[in-house]
C-alpha cells in the first residue's frame, strides 16, 4: 500500500519541513517494493512523508494498485512504479527508470487523471480520454480496449462527444460527457460497468471481450432521460449524481458499499434511497473493496 499527497490538498498536518512553505509539492509514504513511492531504487518503504522530485508543480496525484500518476500544473504528465501491464504509459527498458517520475508524451494538454489496478486514464483539454495499461478480471488480463491486449502507450478512446471527467475503479474505467451520459469499460464481474447483465459479467459472454472492453452507454431505467453531472468510483461499484441531484449507485454491495440494505450485487444503475431524504446535496463519494465515504456540500462526510 502506498499514498501520494500534493502538498496544496493535503487536509492534515505533515511532518515533512516542506510542507505549508511551496504549494505542489508530492509527498509520498508506504510500501515502495515497485517504485510506487518515486524515490528509486534504493527505498523498498517509507513510515514517514518523503519529498518526491519532480521538474514542474503537482495538481493531482492519483495512487493505482502498484503505480502512481502525477499531472502539473502545466498538463504534463508523470508516472512510476510497476509497469508489467503498460501502466505507466511510457518506455522502462533503462534500468531503474520506472523507480522515479517519468512523463508520458502526450500531444494535448491534461486536465485530469485516474488510475486502476494496471490501467491509467488521462483526460485533455480538448475533452479526450487517452487510457494504457490493462484492465483484469479474476482470470487475469483481459486487455484495454482491444481483447487481451495491453496498451504500453497511450491510446485516443473513440468516443463521439467531448468528456468532462474520468474515474477509475481497480479495474474499470467511468467516462462523463459533456451531455451527462455515463460510458463504462472494463472489467464487469461484479456489476461495476452498470451495462452488463449477470449472465454475460465474465468475459462477455457470447459476445465476447469487446462487449466489457468498447466503451457504451450506461442505461439507466427511468421515466424520462437521466443526465449526470458527476461520477466516482471504488474498487468495483461506481456511483453517480443526475442533475437532479439524485445519486445512483451499482456495482459490488456485499459490505453494504452502495449504501443499501441488501448486499446483492448491482448490475444496473439503482436510484439509492439512502441518499433520497437528505437536505444536502451530495459532491463526492470514494471508497475501497468494501467500505464508502461521502461528503456533501456543507463539507460533511459520513
Amino acid at each position: 500500500l502506498s499514498l501520494a499527497l500534493t502538498a496544496c490538498l493535503s487536509p492534515s498536518p505533515v511532518t515533512h519541513s516542506s510542507h505549508g512553505t511551496e504549494k505542489g509539492l508530492v509527498l509520498v509514504l508506504g510500501q515502495g517494493d515497485v517504485g510506487q513511492l518515486g524515490l528509486g531504487e534504493d527505498v523498498m518503504e517509507r513510515k514517514k512523508p518523503a519529498l518526491v522530485t519532480f521538474p514542474e508543480p503537482v495538481v493531482q496525484a492519483v495512487a493505482g494498485g502498484m503505480h502512481t500518476v502525477c499531472l502539473s500544473d502545466s498538463g504534463n504528465v508523470y508516472t512510476f512504479g510497476c509497469n508489467d501491464e503498460g501502466a505507466l504509459g511510457r518506455d522502462t527498458m533503462e534500468e531503474g527508470s520506472e523507480m522515479r517520475p517519468g512523463k508520458v508524451e502526450l500531444a494535448e494538454k491534461v486536465v485530469q487523471v485516474s488510475a486502476g489496478d494496471s490501467h491509467t486514464a488521462a483526460l485533455t483539454e480538448e475533452g479526450a480520454v487517452y487510457v494504457w495499461g490493462s484492465f483484469r478480471d479474476n482470470n487475469g488480463v483481459i486487455g484495454l480496449l482491444e481483447p487481451m491486449k495491453k496498451c504500453t502507450l497511450p491510446v485516443k478512446v473513440p468516443l463521439v462527444e467531448p468528456v468532462v471527467k474520468i474515474a477509475s475503479g481497480n479495474d474499470h474505467l467511468m467516462i462523463l460527457t459533456l451531455s451527462g451520459d455515463l460510458y463504462s469499460s472494463g472489467c464487469g464481474d461484479q456489476g461495476q460497468l452498470g451495462r452488463v447483465p449477470e449472465r454475460f459479467a465474465n468475459r462477455g459472454g457470447r459476445k465476447g471481450l469487446e462487449r466489457l472492453l468498447v466503451p457504451q452507454m450506461v442505461p439507466v431505467r427511468s421515466r424520462g432521460k437521466v443526465r449526470f453531472t458527476d461520477v466516482f468510483c471504488g474498487a468495483y461499484f461506481t456511483f453517480a449524481v443526475s442533475r437532479e441531484g439524485h445519486v445512483y449507485g451499482f456495482g459490488l454491495s456485499n459490505y453494504h458499499q452502495l449504501g443499501t440494505a441488501a448486499t446483492t450485487t448491482c448490475f444496473a444503475p439503482i436510484k439509492l434511497t439512502a441518499f433520497k431524504n437528505s437536505t444536502t446535496s451530495w459532491v463526492g463519494f470514494s471508497g475501497g473493496q468494501h467500505h464508502t465515504v461521502c461528503l456533501d456540500s456543507e463539507g460533511e462526510s459520513v
